[in-house]
């Protein structure tokens, strides 16, 4: 054979073996860079390490963390292990924490706006009727442009529908509007505004100083929220006359928020992961509260010797008049106020209406096999 020939010969056994290791490489597909390691997360909640809203935090990053098959691993610290309960909002927007759970209420003092996610009588809806609102019917745009406005470099995701909160727990019976004139009151967001105008004197806390705060006779009075977180707390050991309903927090829910830089920079799957954890825990949180909210209601009368009243109507009509009056104010010197509010309005106007009409009111069902004169089901 010739050197041409030969050389001819290597040249196509060469590109011949070349294109054989690369059909190889093709049928193996891409090169597979391994992770180094998992993603963590540092998160604090707003509440106290005791209290069932610490749980729902918990609850939440084991949902996360089980979703991912631990890619992304959340850490939840109770209040006050990094920042106090009201300066979350500034910690995860700078960083200083990768998250937290709370309340958008209790960023009330950047944007009035904030407290309409759950102070008020949420125009006649339920928290679950106002979380659809925000979800559905444009809240969730304007809880964008509200953080975008104050500057808030956080991604946030209102979650978990609350029961109508009580009026709180008093020292004695609260049985007309003239009760509350001069009263040293703990209430918070558009609420503090609310009970002002019917003559409390109020004072700002987070749930875990409220306790603490009566014992030492700094407050006479307050309101958190359900029977269970108010147990655990302590409420029963200040005070033993606990007052039922109120339209000051009828539709509120709880909030998840992320540090919307770290947030953005997850893969996509892990943020649909965590955008459908968060529904989910909203659900799983709704059937825990009636759980064990139903068995620390009973516990507190049974066990604690707490009395039960109904908050006079007198009152809850008040407390319309005053909101509105409030949030007629308010919309008038803030903007982004008023167009929550006559969103929410226009979402409530129908929403609220199909409801009445469609839902049955339990009562006489409960009656019929609870009631006296009830006769045993079978």
């Amino acid at each position: 054979m010739s050197d041409n020939k030969q050389s001819k010969t290597a040249t196509r056994r060469k590109f011949l073996g070349g294109a054989a290791v690369a059909g190889v490489a093709a049928l193996a597909g891409p090169t597979v860079v391994k992770a180094q390691g998992p993603i963590t997360m540092r998160w604090q909640s707003t509440w106290p390490s005791k209290d069932i809203f610490h749980e729902y935090a918990v609850d939440f990053a084991k949902k996360v963390n089980d979703m991912t098959g631990g890619d992304l691993k959340i850490e939840v610290l109770p209040a006050g292990a990094v920042v106090p309960a009201f300066q979350l909002l500034d910690a995860v927007s700078k960083g200083v924490l990768d998250g937290g759970h709370g309340v958008l209420v209790y960023h009330y003092g950047k944007q009035q706006a904030l407290a309409l996610w759950g102070s008020g009588p949420g125009y006649g809806m339920d928290a679950n009727m106002l979380l659809s609102w925000h979800k559905y019917g444009g809240g969730k745009q304007l809880l964008a442009k509200i953080f975008a406005g104050i500057g808030a470099n956080v991604v946030s995701f209102p979650y978990a529908p609350m029961p109508t909160q009580p009026l709180g727990w008093y020292k004695k019976p609260i049985t007309k509007v003239d009760d509350f004139k001069g009263l040293k009151f703990r209430t918070v967001g558009i609420s503090i505004d609310v009970f002002t105008g019917m003559g409390a004197a109020v004072n700002a806390l987070p749930g875990g100083e409220i306790v603490a705060a009566m014992d030492r006779g700094l407050i006479e009075a307050a309101e958190f929220n359900n029977a269970t977180s108010d147990r655990l707390l302590g409420f029963a050991d200040v005070s033993k006359v606990l007052m039922q309903q109120s339209y000051h927090q009828n539709a509120e829910q709880l909030e998840i928020s992320f540090n919307k830089t770290k947030f953005d920079a997850l893969p996509p799957k892990m943020k649909a992961i965590i955008e459908n954890a968060v529904e989910a825990a909203s659900q799983d949180m709704s059937w825990k509260a009636v759980d064990r909210y139903s068995k620390d209601y009973i516990e507190l009368q049974t066990k604690d010797g707490v009395k039960v009243y109904k908050t006079p109507d007198a009152i809850l009509k008040r407390q319309l008049e005053i909101f509105d009056a409030v949030a007629k104010k308010k919309a008038a010197e803030n903007p982004v106020f008023k167009e929550v509010v006559l969103s929410q309005v226009a979402f409530a106007k129908r929403a609220v209406q199909w409801e009445q009409d469609t839902v049955i009111s339990r009562k006489m069902a409960y009656e019929h096999y609870f009631g006296p004169n009830a006769k045993a089901p079978i």
